[in-house]
This record gives structure tokens, sequence and C-alpha cells, in this order.
């Protein structure tokens, strides 16, 4: 099927192409009759303006970009990931702002992958995700001039607009709740050390466990499934188990719940679990797991708001806090083993 360009417009409507640009673009030059006539041609015969001619015309390639450095399986079950990326969409939708979504096999791959972009007018703007210390990634979108939004910490943001949630906060929650029931030996499962929200947790979870005189430990898993089993073996295999571990996402936390069980652990008897980020997966294994409760949909949608509020003259270096976490309790966590 061809198609409908500006001349078959002019054609049905009996008027010149520059009169139908004029009618399309908003333009004064002709009549509201016209006008109204041209718009409703257009919509009969289903015509869109052409991304690329606009482009060239405005410098607007109308799409936005985000880029994920993780594996694509990883993707496709970690729920906090689709939540984001709807919440994203959901906004999108409303301006008719295609989201250009891809994965990258390492961060060189990933910055590459913005300059191809700008070079080639494919987006107007990016979110940056999983913000890591000494992040090449925001000095290199601020030297292109390509504007961004940082979904994370603005700490390593580096003048780059920022969305965020108190990382510090959901700690002191997850802490508080194990030491009201006893717990003194609470261990972490995190995510890669060097993003700048897993340091924001881990700080804060230590200096609350200090506080209570909770003896504390760490171990270093990646959100995926194996990484959380992985580490939960090694926590409770090990000299002096903890009473407790709070996992720094749902998925490591429920794959920690069976890798416990299969030890012959009881939950929340002999051990509890606390989960950052909620899910359905929460609600769905046995017991139900505990986990820190905050509007990932709501936190995508902020962060389009902010990105396109960027593309139509906004504050570039705007940071927004999003509500704190509150912590949902089920039965995943109780009191201490004596």
């Amino acid at each position: 099927m061809k198609r409908p360009t500006i001349a078959d417009i002019a054609r049905r409507a009996g008027v010149t192409k520059a009169a139908v640009s004029f009618a399309l673009n908003d333009q004064p030059g002709v009549s509201t009759v016209t006008r109204e006539r041209i718009m409703r041609i257009a919509r009969e015969l289903g015509w869109q303006p052409n991304s690329a001619a606009r482009a060239l015309s405005d410098g607007r390639a109308g799409a936005l970009g985000l880029v994920v450095d993780r594996p694509a399986g990883f993707l496709g079950v970690e729920p906090w990931f689709m939540q984001l990326i709807a919440g994203i969409q959901g906004v999108l939708a409303e301006r008719q702002t295609p989201l250009l979504f891809t994965v990258a096999e390492h961060r060189d791959a990933e910055l590459e992958l913005y300059r191809s972009w700008w070079a080639r007018r494919r987006v107007d703007g990016v979110f940056l995700v999983d913000l890591r210390v000494e992040d090449p990634r925001p000095g290199a979108l601020r030297e292109l001039g390509l504007p961004a939004v940082v979904v994370g910490d603005p700490a390593g943001a580096d003048q780059l607009a920022a969305v965020w949630t108190d990382d510090a906060a959901g700690a002191r929650l997850a802490v508080r709740h194990l030491a009201e029931f006893g717990h003194r030996r609470i261990a972490r499962v995190t995510g890669m050390e060097d993003l700048w929200h897993t340091r924001a947790r881990t700080r804060e979870f230590l200096e609350v466990a200090a506080g209570f005189g909770i003896e504390t430990s760490c171990e270093v898993a990646d959100y995926t499934a194996a990484g959380g089993a992985e580490a939960t073996h090694r926590l409770l295999t090990g000299e002096n188990p903890p009473t407790a571990i709070i996992y720094d996402n749902d998925l490591m936390a429920v794959s920690g719940l069976g890798a416990a069980q299969r030890l012959g652990v009881d939950v929340p008897g002999d051990l509890s679990i606390v989960a950052w980020d909620d899910s359905v997966l929460c609600s769905l294994v046995h017991p139900a797991l505990t986990a820190l409760t905050h509007d990932v949909l709501g936190y995508g949608a902020h962060a389009a708001h902010v990105l396109l509020g960027l593309l139509d003259g906004g504050d570039q270096g705007e940071s927004e806090g999003e509500p704190a976490p509150v912590l949902t309790p089920r039965a995943s966590t109780g009191p201490a083993r004596s």
C-alpha cells in the first residue's frame, strides 16, 4: 500500500501543496475552513509526518532513547526494569513519542551507541540508568549536547537532570524493622558495588545497624536469580550465619528464599528475609516476602516528564526526588531465633 503524501492530500482537497504544508504545520496562510478540510482528509488517508524529513527541517527526531548495559535475558525476568519502562512508555505514548530501547554488551558500546544516535538524529534525548561511580556517560552526553535524565542518585549525575529515590531511607526502614524483631546479625546481598545507589544503601545500612549494635556483612551479587542464590548459600553455610538477610532486589530475594529452603533453613523461623523492590514475585512465593515498596511505574513516568520538559526548554540540572519507599510486612520476617 502506497504511503500517503502531501501531494495526495493536496489533490484530494483541491489546494496547493504549500497550503497543505501550512495546515499540517499549524502555520498561517490558509483559512480555518480550508485547514479543517485538509486535516480531515489527512486523517482519512492515514497520513503521518515523515520523521526523517522532520529531523532535517527542525533538528528533532521525535524519539527518546534508553540503553541498558545488562544481559538481554536478565531484562525478561527483572520486574523493576519492566515497570520502569512501562511508566516511561505510558507518558511517551500520550505524546506519540517512540522509545528507542536496546541493550549494550559493555559501557564502551553504550557510549558509541549514544554518539551514533546523536550523529544520525535518531533520538532527541536519553534516559541514563545504573549510574556508576566514575561513570564516563554523563560527561560524554554533556559533550555531545544530548539531553539526558539520570534515573538514579544525583550524586554522580555530573550536572545532568536526575530523578531519584531515597535509598538511604529504604535501608533505615529495613534495618529498623529487623532490629525490632530482635535480629543482631543481619546480612545484605547487594547489587554491583560500584553503583551509586548500592553505595548509598550500604553506607546507611552499616550506619543504622551500628546504632543498634547489630553485626553486619555484605555479599556482592549482580541482581540475578543465580547471583542471589549463590550469595545466600555462602552466607548460610559460613561461620556464624545471619538471622536476617536484606536483598537489593526482589529477584535475588526470591532465589535466596529458595536457596535457604533447600538448605533446610526455615523462613522466618531461622531466617528473616526482606526484598528491596516489591513486585508480584514477592506475593507469589511461600512465605510471601516482606518488601520495600515504591511506585516504579510512577518513577518511570516522572523521568519521562522531566526529559520531555528538558526538550521543551526546562532546567538541564534539575534534580527531583521520588517519595520514600514504605515497608510492606509479610510472612518472611519474624522474631530472631534464640
